[in-house]
């Protein structure tokens, strides 16, 4: 029996175990589609779109697996206390850094490395192509509005995995979740980190390094208290030890000590 046979067996359970998880997901993703007057149509199209512009670049998503299973995780978000838990994660060097694109300018500034980093392409693109030369790994989630963004930016990188909130396809998988905050929450869930700690995910605050203009503060609050909501519907299933050091309360996870 090949090493590539194997491969191949192990990247289909794999996709099998995601698309279950697929049919759990789809319920909230159609209450958000609802709310937010989304195509489901115009998603999964982006999401085909983003498997072809991927397909000779690909991440292996064993290679993400490896990197996350069984490893404490931090998830970090661009909240405005972000940089106040900046020495925190300083000490925690061998902890696994799952990264929102929002965050990784912050960070990469502050000289600390992302792991891998979670991105609809809606950040500053030099700094998400210094973090896959640092060597992050890079996750690009599709959907209708970064289709252009795609197109453009996809094809600068060396390897890309790719997410969805609809049908998953190819090497563009689905780990739930609706922003790039709680993607990195969902993702390292989905991949069976040990513990999973949250840093700047402050949600009900102001997004401290987003570049959304103002007339979008009111969506983004919206979307945020989706993305809290989604946690606390993580937190009561997931085996990971899920904790909190950010200043907002989430139902379910504990508080950092």
């Amino acid at each position: 029996m090949s090493l590539t046979y194997l491969i191949k067996q192990s990247i289909k359970n794999l996709n099998l175990i995601l698309q279950m998880r697929f049919e759990d997901w789809f319920q909230y993703y159609q209450e958000i589609r609802q709310q937010f007057s989304y195509s489901t149509e115009k998603d999964q199209e982006a999401a085909n779109l983003l498997n072809k512009l991927i397909e000779r670049r690909s991440l292996n998503i064993l290679v993400l697996q490896r990197k996350i299973k069984n490893k404490n995780v931090i998830a970090i978000g661009a909240g405005p206390s972000l940089e106040s838990n900046l020495d925190f994660i300083r000490k925690r060097k061998k902890d696994v850094k799952i990264v929102s694109d929002g965050a990784v300018q912050l960070l990469i500034e502050e000289k600390i490395k992302p792991d891998i980093v979670v991105s609809d392409l809606d950040s500053n693109p030099s700094f998400l192509k210094k973090a896959e030369n640092l060597g992050a790994m890079i996750i690009v989630h599709a959907h209708a509005d970064n289709v252009d963004n795609m197109k453009k930016l996809v094809p600068k990188f060396k390897k890309v995995l790719g997410s969805t909130q609809v049908m998953p396809i190819g090497q563009v998988y689905n780990f739930g979740g609706f922003t790039d905050g709680d993607r990195c929450v969902f993702l390292a869930d989905e991949m069976n980190a040990k513990s999973i700690t949250l840093v700047g995910m402050d949600f009900e605050d102001e997004v401290r390094a987003s570049e959304f203009k103002k007339s979008d503060t009111k969506l983004k609050k919206e979307k945020m208290k989706i993305s809290k909501k989604l946690i606390s519907i993580l937190a009561k299933r997931t085996k990971s030890k899920l904790t909190n050091r950010s200043n907002v309360s989430i139902k379910g996870v504990a508080k950092y000590v």
